[in-house]
């Protein structure tokens, strides 16, 4: 079964998800976003947002925590290259921070958007 195309699928689902658990045990900036998220989530269910809201919530959500993911594989790969310090390694360490912080400030303007409006 595992050989078939439904099967290597499932497979692939099964390493994906594996990560997942990986990063939130592992990852503290992982953390903080999954934490935000939930805040997140329960104020959309506390101000009753809109159901296009809720798509734009869950897309903003969904793209940090995603970036973030790839932020920490890079980081990773980078360490595990070259330990030691090295100004290419700093580069591309900071380029993909510069990846999760984009996504975060995009984040924040889509709540902005949300729920600012609700206060008025």
């Amino acid at each position: 079964m595992w050989n078939s195309y439904l099967g290597k699928r499932l497979k692939g689902c099964r390493y994906a998800f594996k990560g997942a658990l990986l990063l939130l045990r592992n990852e503290a900036s992982i953390q903080v976003q999954a934490f935000i998220a939930i805040i997140m989530a329960f104020a959309g269910f506390y101000f009753e947002i809109s159901a296009v809201e809720w798509m734009l919530q869950i897309f903003a959500i969904g793209l940090v925590i995603s970036i973030e993911g790839l932020n920490t594989a890079a980081e990773e790969i980078a360490d595990f290259v070259h330990p030691d310090f090295h100004n290419k390694i700093g580069f591309i360490k900071d380029v993909a921070a510069g990846a999760v912080f984009f996504a975060a400030i995009t984040a924040i303007i889509i709540g902005c958007i949300i729920y600012i409006p609700k206060f008025y």
